[in-house]
């Protein structure tokens, strides 16, 4: 198993390239089920998550070539409509070939799905919402089996906005007979642009990006080309490494819109930041500044970005709050950061960090998938060798992270352990 081990000291200077967003890529290649022919997907991020989805598109019966970062597949000739355990267990967003497949095929069986330990996250507002189109749910050994021979749109009002649960909604809805309203919908830029390429299959969405989104069911989809929006979160998880260094770091091939509540709080830090079209320029501060954040639904602050954030404010002068209200259980890098002498303390959803000059490299473990980033950040100022062990969670979400580091100066590597 993989570890990454980084020397901490060093300023982070130049430019570097974002990668196609992984929550974009996984819900739009499974979209791919809902239309005959080759669909076309460029600037998909070579993934651990990608690669899970590829598998089970595969098993499936999809077919599908991959030549660098463009994807195609053909879901013409689908033999299965079983999403079996072991190709689900490792990641949740699998939980999405389950609209789809009933919208297609009439019927599914989708293991229950796995990912980070970050958060109970259930799906049963998946399930609720497609009873609502007329579904059969039946929960066996472990499995979601759902059957209908034709699903029929309907209002569905979501108790907690859910990204995943708007996604497989949408995905079953346009196949739907009839129209369906989405209310209390997710407004992620993810869910915008999965809306973007359904509606180019040739699917009738509107209000994508809103909290009440309208979807008029069409008979049938045709395929489409597209390419994969930035990651928002890979972009923040750099801004914030150039806040952490003082450092001065171009961001390329990014959505400067999308990042808005993360550039307002690390502008409160002290950091300098120059937007373009496509592109920010960030320069970190002498001295960073204590910012309280709370976590929030698009257009508030991201959950993804909580971990890299705590790790910016534990080096940061002064008292900083930090409220998870998304996940309950996403706080575990805590005990990790506190080994490389932060001072964090936890109550409930919220933790309290007082700000230390310096963080002492250690040997640590990732939890999950941001914080393995988080880590990493914390490597970068730490004084000392930082190992960061189990990076296989990052593999999940950063494409060649270690390498886009060292390429702006950063003394970090991947090993074998």
């Amino acid at each position: 198993m993989d570890k990454i081990i980084v020397e901490g000291g060093r300023s982070l200077k130049g430019e570097v390239k974002i990668s196609g967003a992984k929550n974009a890529a996984l819900p739009i290649l499974i979209s791919s089920l809902l239309a005959d022919g080759w669909n076309t997907y460029s600037n998909v991020p070579d993934l651990r998550d990608v690669q899970s989805v590829k598998h089970l598109l595969s098993h499936l019966g999809a077919r599908i070539e991959t030549d660098g970062n463009t994807v195609r597949i053909d879901s013409g000739g689908l033999i299965s409509h079983e999403a079996p355990y072991d190709l689900v267990r490792k990641m949740r967003a699998s939980i999405l070939v389950l609209g789809p497949l009933v919208a297609r095929l009439k019927k599914a069986r989708v293991s229950l799905p796995g990912g980070c330990s970050i958060g109970a996250r259930p799906i049963n507002l998946h399930l609720k919402g497609l009873a609502r189109l007329g579904a059969s749910i039946e929960l066996k050994h472990g499995y979601v089996e759902a059957s209908a021979d034709c699903l029929k749109g309907n209002e569905i009002y979501f108790d907690v906005a859910t990204v995943t649960g708007t996604e497989n909604l949408m995905m079953a809805a346009v196949l739907a007979k009839g129209i369906t309203v989405l209310r209390n919908a997710a407004c992620e830029p993810e869910i915008v642009a999965l809306a973007e390429v359904l509606n180019k299959m040739g699917a009738d969405i509107k209000g994508a990006g809103s909290s009440v989104m309208t979807i008029k069911g069409v008979s049938s989809l045709h395929p489409v080309s597209i390419s994969i929006i930035p990651d928002r979160i890979e972009a923040g998880t750099f801004m914030v490494a150039a806040t952490l260094t003082g450092g001065d770091i171009k961001i390329l091939d990014c959505e400067p819109d999308h990042l808005k509540s993360v550039m307002h709080k690390l502008r409160l830090t002290g950091a300098d930041i120059k937007t373009e079209t496509n592109s920010i320029r960030i320069t970190g501060p002498d001295e960073i500044k204590s910012v309280d954040i709370k976590t929030l639904t698009y257009p508030g602050f991201p959950t993804d970005m909580q971990a890299q954030f705590m790790v910016l404010m534990s080096v940061a002068r002064g008292l900083s709050i930090i409220s998870e209200t998304i996940f309950e259980n996403r706080f575990i890098h805590v005990s990790e950061l506190k080994r490389m002498g932060a001072d964090i303390t936890i109550s409930g959803n919220t933790a309290m960090i007082k700000g230390v000059p310096m963080l002492s490299g250690a040997p640590v473990m990732a939890t999950d998938l941001r914080a393995s980033a988080s880590l990493i950040l914390a490597g970068l100022v730490a004084r000392g060798k930082t190992e960061v062990n189990r990076v296989y969670h990052l593999d999940r979400g950063y494409e060649a992270i270690e390498k886009k580091l060292a390429h702006l100066g950063a003394a970090i590597k991947r090993v074998a352990s």
